[in-house]
């Protein structure tokens, strides 16, 4: 924050104290510190709210909102450890397949829980759901 002050990067320096807001208020409402996995999830709650808005500003024409939010959503995008990509993502689900003993999109439930700890963060959870339905329905 303070190096955002120093180059006076307004955009940045304001999408830091949103995501500080955020993590203070998770911390009040719950009474507890976050952890560094707790810190993730409210940056991906805040980048997928950020995805949401881009897409309701787009329909209704406003660009210079859609402007806005896409920095600020690249800026906390920064914040978010590297993402899987979808080779990576496949063999995780294979192998999460193979030890659940799912065969069917029923059994759904059991791969999602093998792979939900493992790719946390890493990966977008509708993306991941979308390949594991993919691969069980064949």
């Amino acid at each position: 924050m303070k190096d955002a002050m120093r180059a006076k990067d307004a955009v940045r320096l304001e999408s830091i104290r949103l995501l500080r807001a955020a993590i203070q208020r998770r911390e009040v409402d719950e009474r507890v510190d976050l952890t560094d996995q707790d810190v993730v999830s409210v940056v991906q709650k805040m980048v997928k709210q950020g995805k949401d808005s881009i897409a309701l500003f787009e329909q209704g024409g406003r660009e210079d909102l859609v402007q806005k939010e896409a920095a600020t959503l690249a800026v906390l995008e920064t914040y978010l450890p590297e993402q899987l990509d979808e080779e990576a993502l496949l063999v995780l689900i294979e192998k999460a397949i193979s030890e659940s003993g799912a065969e069917t999109v029923r059994d759904m439930g059991k791969v999602m829980g093998l792979l939900k700890p493992q790719v946390q963060g890493q990966a977008d959870m509708g993306v991941v759901s979308g390949l594991i339905k993919q691969k069980l329905s064949n």
